[in-house]
């Protein structure tokens, strides 16, 4: 009798445990499919679209939301020229599907700050933009380059003084900024 509750607990801690895949002592490489991570799953999609090395993320804006897109090329951008990128806009093929940037003609600079936190130097954002509502211009700032794995926040400055920026809710802070205060705003690509 008790050899049955013994045999029971044995055998179903050896199906729980045992899930199918064998045991490893080293690592090995593993083959993923190549192709840009916005592409349908489709040859043609694929054949239409050549993929770079590596993936990063954009922030631009579709009506009144925040759409992240994203881009592959041959090396990740530097903080910099993902800025660069994301005031020049849209690409033909993005334009066409309604995005748009809020940041036209901008000059900012990154600079970095302490720690993963990176200082954006602008000019008055909505200045020769053609839009009116800086909430985007700031929120596609921050939710791009908080994509990166090596930025934490952003802070914004004029002059080399802090800059008091408003956040999805409309609130002004000179505080570092993140996604989350723009989370709101962002709408589905």
């Amino acid at each position: 009798m008790r050899r049955v509750p013994l045999l029971m607990a044995v055998l179903t801690t050896v199906l729980l445990t045992a899930c199918g895949v064998p045991a490893q002592d080293d690592p090995h490489p593993v083959d993923l499919p190549r192709r840009p991570l916005t592409a349908s799953s489709d040859s043609e999609a694929t054949a239409s679209s050549p993929p770079g090395e590596v993936a990063h993320v954009l922030c631009l804006v579709r009506g009144d939301r925040l759409v992240q897109i994203v881009r592959r090329a041959r090396a990740y951008p530097s903080v910099q020229e993902q800025l660069d990128e994301l005031v020049a806009g849209p690409t033909g093929t993005e334009s066409e599907s309604g995005l748009s940037t809020a940041l036209a003609g901008l000059v900012v600079t990154a600079s970095a700050a302490p720690g993963s936190r990176i200082a954006v130097e602008a000019a008055e954002i909505d200045e020769g933009s053609g839009r009116s509502n800086e909430i985007l211009a700031y929120g596609q700032v921050v939710c791009t380059l908080t994509a990166r794995a090596d930025v934490s926040a952003v802070s914004f400055t004029r002059a080399g003084r802090r800059l008091d920026v408003p956040r999805a809710d409309g609130i002004l802070t000179g505080e570092p900024l993140r996604a989350s205060d723009y989370v709101s705003l962002l709408g589905p690509a």
